[in-house]
């Protein structure tokens, strides 16, 4: 190691005995990703830039940005769809913030359309804010848990009753 220079002082001096160093463990549990999902952490979404066209279905635990087309459904923890965006097939994520097009169906927890939004398609939600001047043709629906496979359950018709 490095040791400093001593400074020459006159008379006798005594240096102090150096204690050994204890021995480290390596400890390298600081650096395991967290477990649950409940303490994950935020990180940089992937970007999908405006010059580049996808064919096919995209899938992601992480959070997405597209600014280009996607033609295909897309599953992702957030997905964030730029203004110059445009995206055909349906869109699942737990958050879900529209800028640009969309041309399918949009399942999500939170569902946003901002005002430069065009969006063409049926919309499950658990919550959602629609701002001024979004353009939306479908319809809205509210589930509790919009992210379930399936199909949206119906009422059973009504049974007819015998006369007596």
């Amino acid at each position: 190691m490095f040791s400093k220079t001593r400074v020459t002082e006159p008379g006798p001096r005594t240096q102090p005995t150096p204690e050994p160093e204890p021995a480290r463990s390596l400890d390298t549990s600081y650096d395991l990703p967290a477990s649950t999902p409940a303490a994950r952490t935020r990180t940089t979404p992937s970007v999908l830039s405006s010059d580049l066209t996808v064919t096919g279905n995209i899938q992601t635990q992480g959070d997405v940005q597209v600014e280009g087309t996607v033609e295909g459904d897309i599953r992702a923890h957030q997905l964030i769809v730029g203004e110059s965006a445009t995206i055909r097939g349906e869109i699942v994520a737990e958050e879900v913030v529209v800028n640009g097009r969309v041309v399918g169906r949009v399942r999500g927890l939170k569902v946003r359309l901002t005002a430069t939004a065009r969006v063409e398609g049926d919309i499950i939600h658990k919550t959602i804010a629609i701002e001024s001047g979004a353009h939306f043709e479908g319809s809205v629906q509210r589930q509790e848990d919009p992210l379930a496979n399936g199909v949206t359950p119906k009422l059973a018709p009504p049974v007819a009753r015998d006369a007596e």
